[in-house]
């Protein structure tokens, strides 16, 4: 079934788990992830996409196939503001937001909410995210204080062993351990309910990143953790919707990291150090998109 709503309707009988996908023009990827997704858990599971694209052709027709909920929000909101819509209106005890270039491996799922409900505080758990040639992407990281930000973002691609990179991923050393995080990546989040609902959701003002990162903060801040299970992994292609045209995305990151800077030293004394971020982030952003041609 799928509709156009802007908010998904409640399901008749209350799922465990509401997922959440947001998609702008989405691929053959969708596909894989609703069919993957379906030996992730042996739960109740209610599957929303939310489609930010002009033609939903191909989330209709994987949300038919599925038997999913289709949202059309009309617009571009952006990963966060897309993730809100879907997630609005749910009854089900755990959220997930996930990209459409995810694939689940069989129980993945199940297992990443049984260790939520292993820890009455963990507001998000994480699983660990697989690269395609089986390597695992840094997705549980440490908030970045201004110094390690800057110095992990400017030397990173030319020097990939700066102290700076070295301290922000220090916890991936120890990379099969569960553990709290500062935040984990939205590429793929479970997310109890109560608590993400508590700090109002995703903050719909990051267009793309840092969406993560913010509400990974704002969670600890109200007393609830990340928590990190290496020990459930599934695999992540990345990028598939914009590898292709990637300046706009490119533009976007560095809009978002300014944005994440503002709002974490937003006093009027810490304006010489807004200031410096925002001119070290567009050029930043100048060399990047020269490099992407």
């Amino acid at each position: 079934m799928s509709d156009s709503l802007p908010v998904p309707p409640a399901p008749a009988s209350r799922p465990d788990v509401r997922v959440v996908c947001v998609v702008y023009h989405p691929g053959d990827e969708l596909a894989v992830f609703a069919r993957t997704l379906a030996t992730a858990s042996v739960a109740s599971v209610e599957l929303v996409i939310v489609d930010n694209g002009t033609d939903p052709t191909v989330a209709r027709a994987v949300a038919d196939e599925v038997g999913a909920r289709l949202v059309s929000p009309g617009a571009n909101l952006g990963y966060g503001g897309g993730a809100n819509v879907g997630a609005a209106g749910a009854t089900a005890p755990w959220i997930v937001v996930a990209n459409s270039d995810i694939e689940w491996q069989p129980g993945s799922l199940d297992a990443l909410v049984d260790a939520g409900r292993s820890d009455p505080r963990a507001g998000s758990v994480g699983p660990a995210l697989l690269n395609t040639d089986g390597t695992v992407y840094p997705s549980a990281r440490e908030l970045p204080s201004l110094t390690q930000g800057a110095g992990h973002a400017l030397f990173v691609r030319f020097w990939p062993g700066n102290p700076w990179t070295r301290r922000y991923r220090a916890h991936e050393l120890d990379a099969g351990a569960r553990r709290a995080a500062g935040w984990l990546s939205g590429a793929c989040l479970l997310l109890r309910r109560d608590a993400f609902e508590a700090v109002g959701g995703f903050d719909d003002g990051y267009f793309m990143f840092f969406e993560d990162v913010d509400l990974g903060e704002r969670l600890g801040r109200a007393g609830w953790t990340n928590l990190y299970v290496p020990q459930v992994q599934v695999t992540h292609v990345g990028g598939t919707s914009w590898r292709a045209k990637p300046a706009p995305m490119i533009s976007a990151h560095h809009a978002s990291a300014a944005r994440y800077v503002g709002r974490r030293y937003p006093h009027w004394y810490q304006w010489p150090v807004r200031r410096a971020a925002v001119l070290g982030l567009r050029l930043r952003e100048r060399a990047e998109l020269r490099a992407a041609g």
